[in-house]
């Protein structure tokens, strides 16, 4: 997952979303469709904060369109990802065990590049249409152990740098490597 810097003094906006979607397209990036993924920030709820120990302080809930019917938490204390059924979040809701700090929709298009699955996406929070962010979402479909594929697409992360580098946009995409 990659995220826009903006340049210093320059701020996001969806004229550079266009770009960067013109840019995928531009290497042969053929648009499959629509996505639409969704983050919330939980925090806890206690009714007793001699149990706030017991607790994780905050996590992250994700909701991918890919898997409608699963719900994953990262739990960054921990160094933990829970995969449970989408229905976590209602027993939680009705439990008032977390509650929903911020919540962000990550929406845009999907692309095809060969072995490569590529989303480019505005980032908004839920209920608003407020640019917050700009997030491009690569995959390598072939492999699933994270080392070999790693390799293959930071190859590939270069090629789309050098491209939008030609375009001479106000910002570059920052890759955050997984702490889990």
């Amino acid at each position: 997952v990659l995220c826009w810097q903006p340049n210093a003094g320059t701020t996001i906006n969806s004229q550079i979303l266009i770009e960067v979607s013109n840019c995928v397209e531009s290497i042969n990036g053929v648009k499959e469709g629509v996505w639409k993924n969704t983050f919330c920030f939980y925090k806890p709820m206690l009714k007793e904060q001699a149990n706030a120990s017991q607790f994780p302080q905050h996590f992250l809930g994700a909701s991918l369109q890919e898997q409608p019917d699963k719900f994953f938490m990262a739990l960054s204390r921990q160094r933990l990802i829970v995969e449970a059924e989408s229905s976590m979040q209602t027993i939680m809701e009705k439990l008032q065990s977390y509650r929903i700090k911020l919540a962000l929709n990550c929406e845009g298009f999907q692309y095809r590049l060969g072995y490569f699955r590529v989303r480019v996406g505005k980032v908004v929070p839920i209920n608003s249409e407020n640019l917050r962010g700009i997030v491009m979402e690569m995959e390598y479909l072939p492999i699933s152990k994270w080392k070999t594929s790693h390799l293959i697409m930071s190859e590939f992360l270069e090629i789309l740098k050098e491209t939008l580098g030609k375009k001479s946009l106000p910002g570059h995409f920052v890759h955050d490597e997984p702490n889990f």
